[in-house]
């Protein structure tokens, strides 16, 4: 489930992606005394939840910027040691670990998270998939990828059933019915981090900022020009071209593709979105891109849309009122009414 794409910040420094950093230029301003009532921009990068996370604080003062700064990557630092299932004592790993056994009391951030999943899970017809923990670690994409036998892909379509995932709001419990079920949170993990990132950069005193963490990109505020944040969408095919930008202030976009993790065997592309039906790499998209108010949202339905396919995937997205950008199978593009007046597609 775990989905990596990249999103372009097309800002006037390096931005970074899922596995690369690559540089975009603006020409430069000509230089202009600096009024004393005018915002600081600061900018930092560290690696957290696997990934490159990228931070930019806007702020009336540099201590201020680099105190939110600070808040924005403890909170994500906080949220990892909660929910990654590499760390043997997080919550969620616990939470596997004791799959057929017992319920186990999680925070009430772990409780928020697996109820925003299983609500798209619903969404999506499950198209995302939280319990899809058995199948991703067969293809083991990230780091030892192959194709499994269908003998394994059979035993584990039987633990992968969300709908066994119970959760208990009076005793914020999860108990995953099954033993061998395994919760894999790639597909959401890192926008809810996103999100409560952001929301604590504002509690600091932050008046804009950006929060990038790989492909899941949540902003607020304008820059230190009053401007909008300046987002691109990256070509699934060309790398390094853009295939369309568009402006973003209060609002999170995410991308989901087939270019970032994968690997070719026989000229086929076997890549990390898993179809929770098939247990195979889901093949209706290149990538899908979602625009919502916050990327808890927009990191699940990126995924979930992805599986369903540019026909049903653009459906749900008109009928939740959301952007989308669809790239189908074939490279044709499918945009929502929610983004048509927004998104410029590149020459």
């Amino acid at each position: 489930m775990q989905r990596r794409a990249v999103l372009f910040l097309l800002a006037c420094i390096p931005f970074f992606t899922a596995c690369a950093i690559i540089p975009i230029a603006r020409p430069a301003s000509p230089p202009a005394s600096k009024p004393a009532s005018a915002s600081v921009t600061v900018k930092r990068a560290q690696f957290l939840m696997g990934t490159l996370v990228e931070i930019t604080a806007v702020a009336p003062s540099d201590a201020i910027a680099q105190a939110s700064l600070t808040a924005g990557f403890q909170e994500i630092r906080r949220l990892e040691n909660l929910l990654s299932t590499w760390i043997e004592t997080s919550e969620l790993s616990r939470v596997n670990q004791a799959a057929g056994l017992k319920p186990v009391g999680v925070s009430a951030e772990t409780f928020d998270l697996l109820r925003r999943a299983l609500e798209v899970a619903e969404y999506t017809e499950g198209g995302f998939n939280i319990a899809i923990g058995p199948a991703v670690r067969l293809w083991n994409i990230p780091e030892a990828p192959r194709i499994p036998t269908a003998m394994e892909l059979d035993i584990a379509a039987q633990y992968v059933d969300y709908r066994r995932i119970h959760l208990d709001a009076a005793r914020r419990t999860v108990f995953l019915e099954k033993p061998g079920m395994r919760i894999d949170i790639g597909g959401i993990g890192k926008g809810f981090a996103a999100e409560k990132a952001a929301a604590v950069m504002r509690e600091i005193g932050a008046t804009g900022g950006l929060v990038a963490v790989a492909g899941d990109f949540r902003v607020f505020g304008r820059r230190a020009d009053s401007t909008a944040w300046p987002i691109g969408i990256q070509h699934p095919r060309e790398p390094g071209k853009i295939l369309a930008t568009l402006d973003a202030t209060d609002e999170a976009v995410s991308t989901s593709g087939d270019y970032e993790r994968y690997f070719m065997q026989d000229g086929v592309r076997y890549h990390h979105i898993l179809d929770p039906k098939t247990l195979q790499p889901a093949r209706l998209c290149q990538s899908v891109t979602i625009i919502a108010p916050d990327a808890t949202t927009t990191d699940a339905l990126a995924t979930g849309v992805f599986v369903m396919g540019p026909v049903r995937g653009l459906a749900l997205a008109e009928r939740l009122g959301l952007g989308a950008v669809i790239v189908d199978a074939g490279g044709g593009i499918s945009i929502s009414s929610h983004a048509r007046n927004r998104v410029k597609l590149s020459p």
